[in-house]
């Protein structure tokens, strides 16, 4: 989950890629950079069930993918990372060849890899906890809510030059996260059965103290003085527990948005880190021009995240400037509307107009993982379409 703060050897963004210490103007004329943390499951492809043998996967992988391959909390799943891009092309070919290395070193140990919000059967008790101090001290400070973390997650960053103009793009893009979750949602399952919710992550991930959507901060001192408070009340360890669905990387120049389900193929993958790349490049011209961000209600932005963890793009949803139901679809489809501009500087305008067609077509992963069960009523077939799907060369059509 790179939940728990460790710091990986590469993260999306760089000073030089992102145009640290240029003028407003001139980094939003530059191409965003963009990279993604990707969370695995590793299976037994016989039982299905999840197998605590990451550390020989990662391992085996790193021999192709170097220190862009880590572990995680627990011994069942993978991490692993991508290069910062400005190609959305090249992005996704190394998101491809990624997913592809993971699969190979997990098969040579005759595993299986999937990439879903959770785990479709019930998972191991106790849990494999990988050895650290840090994953130690995170099982004596927070207990049982450890118990949960096979969950995976997909991250992605999108390079923003520094923590002050990081948050202003927070709080322009708290009003979206509904229609990101929506987009993701890949984890309909928990412990061998259908939760009825399209993403069951979203709401086991908001049990932790600082997790679900961040607030909406009046500059980088109220930021700092939050986390100070966070830290010393024991509440999070330091600064890389914030587990907020936005966040400003602690040790790098890039936002975080972190509100993803692990998702099913490469595909979805690139399509969400498009979208998310023109979100930023809007906030940023909305900064730019003195345009400010949409606050709505805690309480309603919270209700809005639960609406769509429950049914996805199947539904509706929750119009957070009418504080009305809508079909979810159609939010979606006039948010990707408005980042018209942005999609069209990047050149990703003709990429996700295809991505959001597959995606309409073929369902959310949590609707995939859910047709997979209907067929013969069995939750393994659901592991096995996930396993087919986690390197298949997708493209959007």
């Amino acid at each position: 989950m790179t939940s728990h703060g460790q710091t990986p050897a590469v993260r999306a963004g760089s000073a030089s890629a992102t145009g640290h210490g240029t003028p407003a103007a001139g980094r939003r004329r530059r191409p965003l950079t963009m990279g993604a943390e990707e969370e695995y499951l590793l299976v037994d492809p016989v039982t299905r069930e999840l197998r605590p043998e990451a550390p020989k996967v990662v391992a085996g992988a790193a021999a192709e993918l170097g220190a862009r391959v880590t572990t995680e909390i627990t011994c069942y799943q993978v991490e692993a990372r991508t290069d910062p891009h400005t190609s959305l092309a090249a992005f996704a070919e190394q998101v491809r060849a990624m997913r592809g290395a993971v699969v190979r070193a997990a098969a040579r140990h005759g595993l299986g890899v999937v990439s879903s919000g959770t785990p479709v059967l019930p998972q191991p008790h106790p849990l494999a906890v990988t050895d650290g101090p840090r994953y130690a001290r995170s099982v004596a400070m927070f207990g049982a809510l450890d118990d949960e973390q096979t969950i995976c997650a997909c991250h992605l960053h999108i390079g923003v030059p520094d923590v002050d103009l990081a948050l202003q793009v927070s709080n322009h893009l708290r009003g979206r996260l509904p229609q990101l979750i929506a987009l993701a949602a890949n984890s309909p399952y928990w412990q061998g059965r259908d939760t009825g919710y399209a993403s069951w992550r979203t709401l086991a991930w908001a049990r932790w103290p600082a997790a679900g959507p961040p607030p909406h901060f009046d500059s980088t001192a109220h930021f700092d003085a939050l986390v100070e408070d966070l830290t010393a009340t024991g509440t999070i360890m330091d600064r890389g527990g914030l587990y907020w669905d936005i966040r400003p990387s602690h040790h790098v120049p890039t936002l975080e948005i972190r509100a993803f389900d692990a998702t099913p193929a490469a595909a979805d993958t690139v399509l969400l880190a498009a979208v998310t790349r023109a979100l930023v490049a809007t906030a940023l011209a909305d900064i730019e021009a003195g345009r400010p961000a949409f606050r709505p209600p805690s309480g309603l932005l919270r209700t809005a995240c639960w609406r769509a963890a429950r049914d996805g793009l199947t539904g509706d949803a929750v119009d957070l400037r009418t504080r009305r139901l809508r079909p979810a679809v159609t939010l979606v489809e006039r948010m990707l509307e408005e980042l018209r501009p942005a999609l069209l500087h990047h050149g990703d305008l003709d990429a996700v107009t295809a991505g959001w067609a597959r995606l309409r077509a073929v369902g959310t992963g949590a609707e995939r993982q859910r047709a997979a069960h209907r067929g013969r009523d069995r939750p393994v077939d659901v592991v096995d379409a996930l396993m087919r799907s986690v390197d298949a060369d997708e493209r959007p059509a």
